[in-house]
């Protein structure tokens, strides 16, 4: 990345801009930059969405798991199939 104090950045320094800004590690000068990328980055909004839903699904999975005695049940009776 380079240093300086360009308003338009590129496409990857702009992914890195989006990548710390969703660890809220950006500062504010690198969220300016980001911001005005993304009004005519078509390929990077889409990057700064698709990056904001896989955060928002790890913070909040709303998975099922199985209790353990059943999941114990389930490779007892593999076991037994696979012996057969």
């Amino acid at each position: 990345m380079k240093k300086g104090n360009k308003i338009f950045v590129s496409c990857s320094d702009a992914n890195h801009f989006c990548d710390k800004n969703q660890y809220k590690e950006a500062s504010l000068w690198e969220k300016i930059r980001l911001s005005l990328h993304l009004i005519y980055c078509r390929a990077c909004r889409k990057y700064s969405a698709n990056n904001n839903k896989l955060s928002k699904l790890v913070k909040d999975p709303k998975v099922i798991s199985m209790e353990q005695n059943v999941k114990n049940a389930m490779k007892e009776r593999l076991k037994q199939k696979m012996s057969e």
